[in-house]
């Protein structure tokens, strides 16, 4: 006869077993690498491997929104990826505030050095803007616009990541509102660190600083400056075919300049092989 401390433990086991061998799938797994929200990442899609994320950004005290969808592509190796960029937004700046297309975004990024194995890695990133939105109504730049990131991102200990953006775009003949044209010079930086809290749950900060000219008149510009800090969440969902589902949230601050607006940062990503 089966004594009482004998009937829990026999109950108690598979319990244990099956916990002590999540943990160790969970140990397994690798941790989330190429999602980070504002800031870019510095890791190149794998071989074969295609990424679908969309984002979206609304704003509290302007109420304006940006949806964004961006797919990622290897091209025949991790060494080059082509991506292009399709937003969607309502601007209230604009003239009469509907939504509409804005400028699209076609992106060739290089791994220079590393990948997302290695401590450090560096994946230069050059962009062309094509004016497919509509300058008249405040969507778009009304000129092609050439744009330059320098994204590192590097390893600190087994619990934390951070990546540094430095970047420029550059916009000949830009048209405003009113017709007038104007070159425009835009500079960006961005910080973020990521706590690797378990690989598949990671809490972030970020903080991006843009500073970009807006045409004042024919051939003159005016410079405004935007800083955001962004505390957010990601966590990541693995599913037997290969496809890696990954939800996230922010909450961007206005800091400096832009002291007083506050917006919400939503994220999903959908990765997946599209080759055996």
């Amino acid at each position: 006869m089966q004594t009482p401390t004998a009937s829990l433990l026999a109950r108690l086991l598979p319990a244990c077993l099956l916990a002590t061998s999540l943990a160790a799938q969970e140990k397994r797994l690798p941790p989330i690498q190429d999602n980070s929200f504002l800031v870019e990442e510095a890791y190149n899609q794998e071989t074969g491997v295609v990424q679908h994320i969309s984002t979206f950004t609304r704003f509290q005290e302007s109420k304006d929104w940006v949806y964004t969808f961006t797919q990622e592509w290897p091209v025949f190796s991790q060494k080059n990826q082509f991506s292009f960029t399709l937003p969607w937004q309502r601007l209230g700046a604009s003239l009469d505030g509907k939504q509409a297309f804005g400028d699209v975004a076609l992106n060739w990024r290089y791994q220079a050095v590393g990948d997302g194995t290695t401590p450090v890695a560096f994946s230069p990133r050059i962009s062309v803007l094509l004016p497919t939105g509509d300058e008249a109504r405040g969507y778009g730049k009304g000129a092609t616009s050439y744009q330059v990131n320098l994204p590192v991102s590097f390893t600190m200990g087994e619990s934390f990541v951070g990546h540094f953006n430095a970047g420029g775009t550059i916009t000949p003949r830009a048209r405003n509102v009113d017709g007038d044209r104007a070159t425009t010079r835009d500079y960006a930086l961005g910080q973020g660190l990521i706590w690797l809290v378990k690989p598949r749950f990671n809490v972030m900060l970020e903080y991006v600083y843009t500073n970009s000219e807006v045409i004042a008149g024919p051939g003159q510009t005016q410079r405004q400056g935007a800083s955001f800090i962004s505390p957010g969440i990601r966590w990541a969902y693995d599913f037997p075919s290969g496809l890696q589902v990954v939800p996230g949230i922010a909450v961007p601050i206005g800091v400096g300049a832009s002291r007083g607006e506050k917006a919400i940062f939503l994220y999903l990503s959908f990765e997946h092989p599209f080759t055996k």
